[in-house]
């Protein structure tokens, strides 16, 4: 090594000490100072009246009371942007600013919207279903069902060409009726189905984007946990949101599967079937199915309660919960340890659920309090555009988010301000097409947000199913490769949600049947 080297080197260390040093204490004097201010306005809160000119030292309540609500909008989401650049927790960052915007634009007493916010949520027994089903797809996991029923479907369908990446799709579809959450089909299946892809020499970008868009099927699929979620906020029906996302769900499976057929069938090198000596006979099929018999009943009886209203949505989750450990006790998988994991598993996705829907219910009911609602309202529908058009904007905005925040904080930050937006507009059909009628407008919105979901996590660059898939990829397949990889599947989503949006019937037709 030189001495030009070394020197250099040395240099680059001692700079890189003097930025963490000077990091260091900006942090120290940011803390500092904060906890200043703090200390400043709880003896003002405590010895002076809040109503009078007296103060200590300064007082920052009530500081923008004055702000308009345009620069405020900008304060707010700007402040948002910038703490979320920063990689602070989502919940913290929306419940904190929230707080902190309520005492500054008014007062102490203000605070009281916190818990005005906050209670109705808790008290809403809807999200009782969302731990109850994340404890049932934690227990069929542990119960190794996820392996057997990738196993079963690749015996069927290896034997054509994409064969395994057509087994993908097709377990990830019936996983999503298993799971509803997402990082966890993903994952699940990039670990199972992508070595066996990649040792029978798949082509990456097939083998990627069968995962990736499979996986991203628990959005849209009963029982997806976001719907839930979408239900309460929206005031909508769980079991017609369920029926609604059924069929786009389904259809957009069966579009993944005919891609990957007619890719490998055009190009049998891309994803070479299982050679004939590894193939099993049709009797020996059929018995391995015996596998699934248990945890498919289970996933039709939560269903099948759900879609004919016998339970609600927490009766069929606490349902499937039961039958989830009883499915378990059958495959010899249940265990104290096991049930343990599970339930820690549970809690902790409940709990970042549900802080996030408390930190965005604050931020957000603060800001329509301050009349962004109607801010947003009059400012998109000022610009003149059609009624599809604005849903076209509203569409770009939720996959431009899905790149920087994830689902649960979308849909609680920008839901509450679109839908009273959609419900002012009129959709008279494209096309000479049906229209949309007005009382299915919610519930088709709710769809279309779906599968606006599943293409923002698809989305290079920051969508989560590409970083979910790099995670378990072996590091020969590099960013570039996953990210080509989902071309092709957020074009078919692009095409799926198009269809929906020019055939409404596809979501309103099953609801209204069921339900009238």
């Amino acid at each position: 090594m030189t001495t030009n080297s070394v020197s250099s080197s040395a240099d680059t260390g001692a700079a890189k000490a003097m930025l963490g040093k000077l990091g260091t204490w900006l942090m120290i004097l940011a803390t500092v100072s904060l906890g200043f201010i703090i200390l400043v306005e709880v003896i003002n809160i405590l010895f002076y009246d809040p109503w009078s000119d007296d103060r200590f030292l300064f007082r920052l309540s009530g500081s923008l009371a004055d702000v308009k609500i345009g620069p405020l909008t900008y304060l707010m989401f700007g402040s948002l942007l910038v703490a979320l650049m920063m990689g602070l927790p989502l919940a913290f960052v929306t419940g904190g600013l929230g707080v902190v915007f309520i005492y500054l634009v008014g007062d102490s007493m203000m605070l009281n919207i916190v818990p005005s916010r906050i209670f109705p949520m808790m008290t809403n027994s809807d999200l009782a279903a969302i731990p109850l089903f994340i404890f049932m797809a934690s227990m069929l996991e542990r119960a190794g069902l996820i392996e057997e029923m990738f196993t079963v479907v690749y015996k069927w369908m290896g034997g054509l060409s994409g064969g395994l990446a057509t087994a993908t799709i097709l377990a990830s579809t019936i996983l999503a009726a298993m799971v509803g959450v997402i990082g966890a089909a993903v994952v699940t299946m990039g670990i199972i189905a992508l070595p066996a892809m990649l040792k029978r020499n798949y082509d990456h970008q097939i083998a990627l984007g069968s995962i990736m868009a499979g996986g991203t099927l628990g959005i849209l699929i009963p029982p997806s946990i976001l719907a839930i979620l979408y239900a309460v906020v929206a005031q909508q029906s769980v079991g017609e949101l369920y029926l609604g996302s059924l069929v786009p769900g389904l259809m957009l499976s069966g579009m993944y599967i005919a891609y990957v057929l007619f890719r490998t069938w055009l190009k049998p090198e891309m994803g070479p079937p299982v050679p004939k000596e590894d193939r099993i006979s049709l009797k020996e099929k059929i018995l391995l199915l015996k596998d699934l018999i248990a945890p498919l009943i289970l996933v039709g009886l939560v269903l099948g309660l759900l879609f004919g209203g016998i339970a609600t949505p927490v009766e069929a989750a606490g349902i499937g919960s039961f039958g989830a450990i009883l499915v378990a006790m059958k495959h010899g998988a249940f265990s104290i340890k096991s049930l343990r994991e599970a339930s820690v598993t549970t809690a902790k996705a409940s709990a970042m659920v549900l802080w996030i829907m408390f930190g965005a219910s604050v931020f957000v009911g603060f800001y329509i309090l301050q009349g962004g609602q109607d801010f947003i309202t009059e400012s998109i529908l000022g610009i003149g555009l059609s009624p599809y058009m604005v849903l076209l904007l509203l569409m770009l905005l939720l996959v431009v988010l899905g790149m920087f925040l994830d689902w649960v904080g979308i849909l609680l930050l920008a839901v509450p301000i679109f839908i009273p937006i959609v419900e002012a507009l009129t959709f008279d059909g494209l096309f000479g097409l049906p229209p949309v009628p007005g009382e299915d407008v919610v519930l088709w919105f709710g769809v279309l947000y779906l599968v606006n979901m599943q293409m923002s996590f698809l989305s290079p660059p920051f969508g989560y199913a590409l970083f979910y898939i790099r995670g378990v990829c072996p590091p020969e397949i590099t960013m570039g490769t996953i990210f080509k990889s989902s071309l092709a599947f957020l074009a078919m989503q692009a095409i799926g949600l198009t269809l929906c949006v020019v055939f409404p019937g596809i979501i309103t037709w099953l609801p209204t049947l069921v339900y009238g």
